[in-house]
């Protein structure tokens, strides 16, 4: 049981996960063993237990029936044989019943055939054979492969007409059981037309359906069935001509002689989904035994209140899958034909009329009278009697186990010892928060916890369920040891981190009870996406606020902020705003919904606010606006630390242990570790919509910007002359204009224009369509009039609403925002314009670069180029080192011309490079290609 814990610790730690290895509990300790006795004595008590013989699930494998719920957990698809059997009636032999089967092995313990009471069955002519066939109308296709039946029907009859014809037994195997009515027709609803013959085989030993039909009409009793194949799935000697041979092994002989016979009347083979055993891989049979017995049936309107009091994500599980299998809850066996396991505390008689059900250790050795117990597992105890007090002797151990799932579903109790000891600490943790497992456990561990929460207290076992889905692995398969298809997870940890692959889990659809195929390449994309420019956030943070501390002192976080800069202040709300969005998200267990929103964060964060910040975070524009931006960068770096910190645990960790120490020793936020800390509380007084609008405003222009750049092949360092933006709306203009110097610098152009549509009608067009979320409830069913009377709007309608505000249309007034305007770029409007549109906004680029704008892209690619050498150096921002340059005369004069640029970047200007001046030790060295020009960099320190 121990052996691979060492590997198992290592996995959980290794990944993050906050388990009490050494408080930890195991399902053969004797504090669970004896609280999973209390649980089963619970039952007992409550005349929830009861023994009897019926057919099970049974695992051949094993050696042991299994409940209902464990039968579902491994179904696959399998080929078995299909076989048509004549039974000759006893007083026409040349008239048979023809029968079929896909477990050939259960007929030689055949005692009756069944018949539908409503079809109707036929008699035909069988060519081949030269007798007559008796089979349900409906099923001949399934016989002959045709359809419909044949003209030449000699007899029909209706199935309730056929009960109690008499027929010849398959073997001679149980013939005593005909004078109890064996091998005789019988009636019953369960047999179906939708394969087979309409007759069904019976053998009441392997089928619930064949026990039930067979025991009401008296063929069999419960105490007597015949059943001859053992625990391990041989045939007994009962069946003489197959003893010792296994049953699915004995199917060829035993079809080559019902053939010899003359019994075979058709034999192939059939693909079809059948239940294996999930522990042993082996097919499962129904066997008839012996069992013990959870009276489910009873609490099932119990079961089905409480599963309406917890909440399920994904909620579908809940709705359809389990609320669907509590409805067709059976009873459960739990008793198991297994030597490991926690023994059934039971004690009986030998004619079972006295039965003692012991609930702890202190009453098994009051009982027995054996003072030394300290394991009650099966070796133990199986010797120890108990007196009777009715005057039968001693009282025996009645054998077997319990179901480890009834282990499994007693773990509320058991962990803690529960009611023998931590009564306080049980009473106050139940019901659990929240539990998670796979879509698998749905009729396993899921089904078992509510099961005996529901008998022993009344009330669900826990308040949410979160259902994971299955990982496959990267081709869809099954991962498998023999196959090798899956990545050895430490090489993951070890090449990826444990972050990487839990932000990947929770970004998959296996938090949706769905599928994941596992692929490397969504965890390198987190690292890209997520965690990469995010440390990279954290690092320029260190690097210019170590350079500036001296100067701009200690910073602090407090609940406000003094800085009036836009950026700033929209960091700062849109920090707030993903605050209030995970708590509401991690409030309802959706942790699905998290990923998605902290990428876009993050992009937003490093790519917009960081980017855009750098000048002022190195002082560049004065130490106050350096205090101010580091401050809110701070801010920003460390409530999305405490934040994520249940997500990305050790990332989180590593950037809080150095934020931390800026603060002051008694602030509560500066803990040993900031898992010691809540997730933080939305500051509400650092939100601020107006901000959010004016930069979502912004960002909708530079988003458009970009694509037409890209259509027209311009590469963003070569600047262009203007961008002009067209929205109805005058307060949308507004916006744009409040951010027009970082649209320029986002955009690189030298002029932002800005009109109204109403305003314009050299660039484009204009459409429109009904916003039906504001007025379909209002239209009604004039709605597809007045929609088709917008869709004839002409762009001078168009802008006259727009000026207006209302308009007219089938008797409905309608105003902005309830009819939205779409603007279209006008093709054709000129061969250095290019525009696209998002929404009601419509931008225009003008493409033409005269001499002083491509001058200005050369100047910036020969900055962006040295920038890149820089980093490929390892320097720090703080880091001043000579350039050195070497390059024809048409990029020199630029450079040259353009000096100022370098030397305000740089701080030193750039040095013509020749052969006089050549650095001994360069830092790096390479050539670069600009606009078609070779130029050679180098770096000295």
């Amino acid at each position: 049981v121990l052996r691979y814990s060492n590997e198992w610790e290592w996995f959980v730690t290794r990944t993050g996960r906050w388990i009490d290895f050494v408080n930890d509990y195991k399902t053969m300790d004797l504090s669970y063993m004896e609280s999973v006795w209390w649980v089963f004595s619970e039952l007992f008590r409550k005349n929830l237990i009861y023994r009897a013989y019926k057919v099970m699930p049974y695992s051949i494998g094993c050696g042991t029936p299994l409940s209902n719920f464990e039968a579902g957990l491994n179904y696959q698809s399998t080929n078995d044989s299909s076989v048509f059997i004549n039974f000759p009636l006893k007083d026409d032999p040349e008239t048979v019943f023809v029968a079929w089967t896909t477990t050939p092995w259960t007929l030689p313990s055949n005692l009756a055939l069944v018949v539908n009471p409503t079809f109707t069955y036929i008699k035909i002519k069988d060519k081949t054979s030269g007798k007559n066939y008796i089979v349900a109308e409906t099923c001949y296709k399934y016989l002959y492969n045709k359809d419909p039946a044949p003209e030449e029907i000699i007899t029909k009859w209706i199935g309730k007409d056929l009960k109690g014809t008499k027929y010849e037994p398959l073997f001679n195997y149980f013939l005593k059981e005909e004078e109890k009515g064996a091998f005789t027709v019988l009636c019953d609803e369960f047999v179906t037309s939708e394969q087979g013959t309409g007759i069904v085989h019976c053998a009441p030993g392997f089928g619930e359906d064949d026990f039930r039909v067979c025991q009401e009409n008296k063929v069999i009793d419960s105490r007597q069935v015949p059943c001859p194949v053992d625990v391990n799935g041989y045939f007994t000697s009962e069946v003489s001509d197959y003893v010792g041979i296994r049953i699915k092994e004995a199917e060829k002989p035993i079809i080559e002689n019902l053939k010899k016979r003359g019994r075979l009347v058709k034999h192939s083979t059939i693909a079809h989904s059948y239940p294996f055993c999930w522990r042993s891989e082996t097919p499962l049979i129904y066997k008839a035994v012996s069992t013990w017995f959870m009276n489910v049936t009873s609490i099932k309107d119990g079961l089905l209140k409480n599963c309406n009091l917890t909440n399920w994500v994904p909620d579908f599980v809940k709705e359809k899958r389990f609320y669907n299998w509590l409805l067709n809850a059976r009873d459960w066996a739990i008793s198991r034909s297994r030597f490991w396991g926690t023994p059934i505390p039971l004690w009986a008689s030998d004619d079972n009329e006295e039965i003692v059900c012991i609930s702890s250790v202190e009453q098994l050795k009051e009982l027995t009278g054996c003072a030394d117990i300290t394991d009650i597992h099966r070796d133990k105890i199986e010797h120890l009697t108990i007196p009777s007090k009715q005057g039968k002797g001693s009282l025996k151990w009645v054998g077997g186990v319990l179901d480890c799932w009834f282990e499994s579903g007693s773990m509320p109790y058991a962990q803690f010892h529960y009611p023998f000891e931590n009564k306080d600490l049980f009473e106050s943790s139940f019901p659990a928060n929240f539990i998670a497992e796979g879509l698998d456990q749905t009729r396993g561990w899921f089904y078992t916890l509510l099961v005996l929460s529901t008998a022993l207290f009344d009330k669900p076992p826990f308040q949410n369920v979160i259902v994971n889905g299955l990982v496959l692995a990267s081709d869809g398969k099954k991962m498998s040891k023999s196959k090798q298809n899956y990545p050895d997870p430490k090489i993951i940890l070890t090449s990826y981190g444990a972050d990487a692959l839990r932000l990947y889990m929770i970004n998959s659809p296996v938090v949706r009870a769905d599928v994941l195929k596992f692929n490397e390449k969504g965890l390198k994309a987190i690292l890209n996406d997520v965690f990469i420019p995010w440390f990279n956030a954290y690092k320029l943070f260190l690097e210019c606020y170590v350079d500036k501390a001296a100067e701009i002192g200690p910073l602090s976080y407090s609940t406000e902020s003094t800085s009036t800069n836009l950026l700033d202040r929209w960091i700062l709300s849109y920090t707030q705003h993903l605050i209030q969005y995970i708590r509401v998200e991690m409030s309802a267990y959706r942790l699905y919904n998290i990923p998605s929103k902290l990428v876009s964060f993050v992009d937003q964060f490093t790519n917009y606010y960081v980017r855009l910040n750098r000048s002022r975070f190195k002082g560049n524009h004065g130490l106050e606006q350096a205090k101010l931006s580091l401050t809110t960068l701070y801010r920003v770096l460390l409530d999305t630390t405490r934040l994520t910190s249940p997500f990305n645990p050790f990332f989180s960790e590593y950037m809080y242990q150095n934020l931390s120490k800026s603060l002051p020793e008694n602030d509560p936020l500066r803990q040993p570790s900031v898992h010691y800390l809540d997730i933080p509380e939305a500051n509400t007084s650092l939100i601020d919509l107006k901000v959010e609008g004016l930069v979502e405003a912004m960002q909708s222009v530079i988003r458009i910007v970009r694509v037409l750049r890209v259509r027209r092949k311009i590469p963003f360092k070569s600047p262009l002359s203007e961008v002009i933006a067209f929205h109805p709306s005058d307060q949308f203009l507004a916006d744009i204009k409040t951010m027009e110097e970082i649209i320029k610098q986002e955009t690189n152009v030298k002029s932002l224009k800005l009109y109204n549509l109403a305003q314009s009608t050299e660039y484009l067009t204009l459409s429109c369509n009904l916003n039906l979320s504001e007025v379909a409830s209002l239209l009604g069913n004039q709605t597809p009039k007045v929609k088709a009377a917008a869709a004839k709007l002409t762009s001078d309608q168009l802008r006259d609403f727009i000026t207006k505000g209302s308009i007219e249309l089938e008797n409905h007034e309608l105003k902005l925002g309830e009819l939205i305007v779409t603007p279209k770029f006008k093709i054709g409007t000129g061969d250095h314009y290019d525009g696209d549109s998002i929404g009601s906004l419509l931008v225009v680029l003008n493409t033409f670069q005269d001499e002083s704008l491509l001058e200005e892209g050369i100047t910036r690619e020969v900055v962006s180029h040295i920038q890149q050498l820089r980093k490929k150096a390892k320097l720090s921002v703080s880091d001043i080192v000579s350039v050195y340059y070497r390059a024809p005369d048409e990029l020199k004069s630029v450079i040259v011309k353009n000096s100022n640029t370098f030397s305000s970047t740089f701080k030193k200007d750039l040095i013509p490079l020749d052969d006089k001046n050549l650095p001994d030790k360069p830092l790096i060295d390479e050539e670069k290609l600009i606009s078609g020009h070779k130029i050679r960099l180098v770096l000295v320190k």
